[in-house]
């Protein structure tokens, strides 16, 4: 893992987390599989990342931070952990670097937001399902259809 692109350790951990994790019916084997893969991510990932991060390399810093870029375009809870140590590159003078670390958190916003429209899309629906039923008024339905469209725009 050590000679592994710098955010593939931390992708690899997040993976395994959400998705393999679950697959152990054993309680304790979670828990184990869970206790060395935070070790992982506090002796191996977050060093390296930081390591390169703080380093004195743009190009590897660019490097990095495109490849995690493109990340957060198609799974952003896989990125999750690196989060807060973007911000700390921030203050280099380097524009291209801002740039993408603000394009990153950009995507985290978008994530964030697409995911609290899905929630209140489910609430719409209920809403919805309630309002033809009968169960809700007319008055109630238009407040959740408004609260609905004014957080969609």
């Amino acid at each position: 893992m050590r000679e592994w692109p710098v955010e593939l350790p931390l992708i690899f951990i997040e993976y395994i987390r959400n998705n393999k994790l679950k697959t152990y019916e054993d309680a304790k084997v979670q828990k184990e599989i869970e206790k060395y893969l935070d070790e992982i991510m506090d002796n191996v990932a977050i060093p390296r990342l930081i390591g390169v991060l703080e380093g004195d390399s743009p190009e590897e810093i660019i490097l990095a931070l495109t490849r995690i870029d493109e990340l957060s375009k198609k799974n952003i809870d896989m990125i999750k952990p690196i989060q807060p140590y973007l911000q700390k590159v921030l203050n280099t003078k380097n524009k291209k670097i801002i740039k993408l670390v603000k394009g990153i958190g950009d995507n985290f916003q978008k994530a964030e937001r697409r995911k609290e429209l899905a929630k209140k899309r489910k609430i719409m629906r209920e809403k919805e399902k309630l309002f033809i039923s009968g169960k809700i008024s007319g008055e109630d339905y238009a407040n959740a259809r408004k609260e609905y469209l004014t957080l969609k725009e």
